[in-house]
Parts: structure tokens; sequence; C-alpha cells
């Protein structure tokens, strides 16, 4: 599952990737700080593209709260909800019956805009941090759902089954998340979907040729390590495992 990311970029490079604007400018100092590695289970504030706003880049937090909580209820929520992955992932394929995804599903989809992901490769039962990137250095685009608690934007990632790269190093779960281009991008926050066109989005096969995949050191998982430095990006071979 996609528990952990990272976001390197200017927002002016994402303004200029996905032609949207950041909604308040005084922001900008705040995102415009590179995040290395960022653990969803501390819900960090991330951007995200809304639907009801495509053209704008606001300020979300990941992991997904019912709508039907007031923003008191979010940090609870987060500690009540760790059991299930704290809402940071959402399958796909539930996303027309699961009790928070349903009623998101089509008038809440967001682009959430990374610089990169890291995933788990399991080896002996010990896990091996990989990080994934664009090889042209571009943002990605994942697809994702969102709520709106008081003026708080929630959200969460959606996965998918496993291409055949993310089999190889996700080898446990065989999980990735949904990876959108241009096209599916813009697609995704259009209006005028119905449910299989939904459908067809989330079943999009990303260009695996497309992605640097790259094993990185084993401090992304240390929660007694900062991992939240540039180096955590350089890459780290270990002569025990071979993708």
């Amino acid at each position: 599952m996609c528990f952990h990311t990272s976001q390197t970029k200017k927002t002016i490079e994402l303004e200029n990737r996905f032609n949207v604007n950041l909604a308040d400018d005084s922001m900008r100092e705040y995102f415009d700080v590179p995040r290395y590695h960022m653990n969803g289970f501390s819900h960090p504030n991330m951007l995200v593209i809304p639907q009801e706003k495509s053209n704008v880049l606001a300020p979300g937090v990941w992991g997904i709260v019912p709508s039907n909580r007031s923003k008191e209820e979010i940090k609870p929520y987060f500690k009540e909800a760790v059991k299930y992955g704290g809402g940071l992932n959402a399958r796909s394929e539930k996303v027309f019956q699961h009790f928070i995804y349903r009623s998101s599903i089509m008038e809440n989809r967001c682009i959430i805009p990374l610089s990169g992901f890291f995933e788990p490769h399991d080896h002996k039962g010990k896990k091996y941090p990989f990080h994934f990137k664009d090889k042209e250095n571009q943002s990605l685009a994942l697809a994702g759902l969102y709520t709106v608690i008081d003026t708080f934007i929630t959200f969460t990632i959606l996965t998918k089954d496993a291409s055949p790269l993310f089999a190889k190093i996700h080898n446990k779960k065989n999980r990735q998340p949904v990876i959108l281009d241009n096209e599916s991008t813009h697609n995704w926050l259009s209006t005028d979907l119905n449910e299989n066109d939904i459908k067809d989005i989330l079943n999009f096969n990303y260009p695996e040729e497309s992605l640097n995949a790259y094993s990185v050191s084993k401090d992304l998982f240390s929660p007694k390590v900062n991992s939240d430095i540039e180096t955590i990006l350089e890459e780290v071979k270990y002569e025990e495992i071979s993708i």
C-alpha cells in the first residue's frame, strides 16, 4: 500500500504542470519546503487538486475522514482508524460500496501531485524500501478521493492490483497506487463521468517504462531516524535482493 510519499517540487512547478493556481498564496512558503519523506501515519498536510475546484491546488490532510464528522473529531478518528490503515489508501475495487468512498466517488475525486512515493519489498521477512519516480523527473498524478469537513479537506490515495513491475517490488501486498497520465488526469476531475467511465480510468495501466524504481535506505522505516532528508532519495543497493 502507498503509505510513504515525497513531494520536492516548488508550488509554481505544480501550478505549471497541472495548469492550476495555489488556493491561497500565503501558503506558498509552507508548501515550497521540500518533503523528501512524508509518512502517511503522521497525517501530513499535502496539496491536492479537488474535483469541486479543479483549477486550484488546495491543502488537504492525508487520511480520509467521513464527512459527517466535525473538525474536532478528525484526530480522534485517525486514532480509531489506524487499524484500518488510517484512511491513507482506498481499494479502487470498493469505491462504489464502501461507506466513505461511495459518497465521494461521483463528486469528490481528486489528484494528489507528488514527486515520488515509496513501496516495501519483502525479502526473508525484512522490508526494503523502494522509491518510484518519473524518469523525466516530472510530477506524478495519483488518483484519490476526498471529503470536506468544515473547511478541511481529508483525502485518500486509491490503489489497485499491482502491475508486473509493482508485483516484483511490492511482493507481499501486490498493490500499487492508481497513477494517471495527462489525459486520465484531466478526465478524473471531469463532472460528466458515469460509473463505467470511472471504472475505465481506475483500470488504466500507467506505462511502467516511464517510471524509475530503486532501493533506498532502510532508515525510511525507522521511527528512531529522521528520514525527511534529501539523502533518503539516494539509491542504496542490497546484495541480498535482486529485482
